[in-house]
C-alpha cells in the first residue's frame, strides 16, 4: 500500500488544502494529514480543533487519516514507513520555500520523495491567513473552506460570541 503525508498548520483547513488531498488520493492508497503542532506559531485554532475540522471533512473517506504531529516531518515519514511527502504549491514563493525545505529534509532522510502539486488557478489566492482575516473582520469566508470547516467555525464563533463578547472570534 502506497501512502503519503501531507503536513501543515491548517489554521484553518482550506479548499486549497482539500484540493491537494483530492489530487493525492489519485496517486496514493492512503493520505495522512499531519496537523502541525508548532508552539512557536500563534494559531487561531488549537491543534485539536484543527484535527476535528479536518476529520469532519474526511469522515466518509477511509483512505484519509488525520493526526497531530510535533517535530521534524522526516521522523513522521520514517514512523509511517513512507518516503512520500506531498506539498501544495500556489506560487513561486511557495516553490522557493518548499525547494529549500526539500533539500534540508533530504539531508536528514535521503529516501525522501517530495511531490509538488500545483494549486488550481481558482485557489492560488486562498490561504489560511486570508480565512483568519475574514473571520476576524466578520467578512464572508465560506467559499474558502470546505463546508464542514465553515460549519464548525460558524458554530464555534456563535458559541464564543454568546459567552465572551470581547472575543476576537
Amino acid at each position: 500500500m502506497k501512502k503519503c503525508i501531507f503536513a501543515g498548520t491548517f489554521d484553518p483547513f482550506t479548499v486549497g488544502h482539500a484540493d491537494t488531498v483530492k489530487k493525492s488520493l489519485t496517486l496514493f492508497d492512503e493520505v495522512i494529514i499531519a496537523v502541525a503542532e508548532n508552539r512557536r506559531k500563534q494559531t487561531m485554532f488549537t491543534s485539536q480543533q484543527r484535527e476535528e475540522m479536518i476529520k469532519l471533512v474526511y469522515r466518509e473517506e477511509p483512505r484519509v487519516r488525520v493526526l497531530v504531529w510535533e517535530g521534524v516531518i522526516v521522523d513522521l515519514l520514517r514512523a509511517e514507513g513512507t518516503p512520500f511527502y506531498v506539498r501544495g504549491i500556489r506560487n513561486g514563493t511557495d516553490v522557493a520555500y518548499e525547494t529549500d525545505d526539500f533539500h534540508a529534509s533530504k539531508d536528514l532522510f535521503p529516501e525522501l520523495v517530495t511531490l509538488f502539486l500545483p494549486a488550481e488557478l481558482s485557489h492560488t489566492h486562498i490561504s489560511s491567513t486570508l480565512v483568519k482575516n475574514a473571520i476576524a473582520f466578520g467578512t464572508p469566508f465560506g467559499g474558502y473552506v470546505p463546508e464542514e470547516v465553515y460549519e464548525y467555525i460558524s458554530r464555534r464563533n456563535t458559541d464564543v460570541s454568546k459567552t465572551d463578547p470581547d472575543s476576537d472570534l
